[in-house]
């Protein structure tokens, strides 16, 4: 699973590198400032290169055959990044997106009576696949299909019953996770101007658990803000 994720990422990746020097067939027309227009309908007619910043929040689980860490309610965290799309087409408005994001996953679990809280913390590199659909003046529906790969940066376990905490990625511990993930997203954006909200879901693919005989994944709702430029 892992090598198919791989390289299904790699074949995006060499999408993006080929157009990126390509200009759009209605050429773009250019604002008084000497840039590029930055509206949904500008970028529709060959304007093959676009800037955002994101931020939001993510409503996180764990899903695992263990069953001290099998999800049984969300965690919510932040998510902030900036990203960078560039035009595929000469025809189409179809783009590649990716960039570098702050993303806090993880989960809340009951083993027994005792209550867990899993912080999973990731920075992670989008690879995007987005149609900008041109539905009124100015503002454009984007739905999006693609992958994330992410590393982990900093989270806690935390044991309430016990009143202990400890890192969710400290080998030393023995009850850790791993730090690499990756998996497919999928979602929705809809832009106005420079304006830019979406909506979308993780799904872990990467065994993210120490234990080699159960499988544990990440899965997230992310909803975020931000503009376009």
């Amino acid at each position: 699973m892992k090598k198919n994720l791989l390289l299904m990422m790699a074949v995006f990746s060499l999408l993006a590198v080929v157009p990126v020097n390509a200009q759009g067939r209605f050429g773009g027309t250019r604002s008084s400032h000497g840039r590029y227009g930055n509206t949904p309908s500008s970028r529709m007619y060959g304007i093959n290169t676009y800037y955002g910043l994101r931020f939001g929040l993510s409503a996180a689980h764990v899903n695992s055959d263990a069953p001290d860490l099998d999800g049984s309610s969300s965690k919510s965290g932040l998510n902030v990044g900036a990203v960078v799309g560039m035009q595929l087409s000469h025809y189409q408005p179809i783009f590649f997106e990716t960039g570098l994001s702050y993303i806090e996953k993880g989960g809340k679990s009951k083993k027994g009576g005792e209550k867990f809280s899993i912080g999973l913390n990731y920075l992670e590199v989008p690879l995007l696949l987005k149609y900008s659909a041109y539905v009124a003046p100015a503002t454009a529906v984007e739905p999006f299909i693609g992958g994330y790969l992410g590393v982990g940066v900093s989270g806690k376990v935390k044991d309430y019953d016990r009143r202990d905490a400890y890192s969710s990625f400290d080998d030393g511990y023995g009850a850790n996770f791993k730090r690499f993930d990756g998996g497919i997203r999928v979602g929705c954006g809809l832009a106005y101007e420079m304006l830019y909200a979406e909506i979308g879901y993780d799904f872990g693919l990467s065994n993210i658990g120490d234990n080699a005989f159960d499988d544990t994944h990440n899965g997230a709702f992310f909803a975020n803000i931000g503009i376009n430029f």
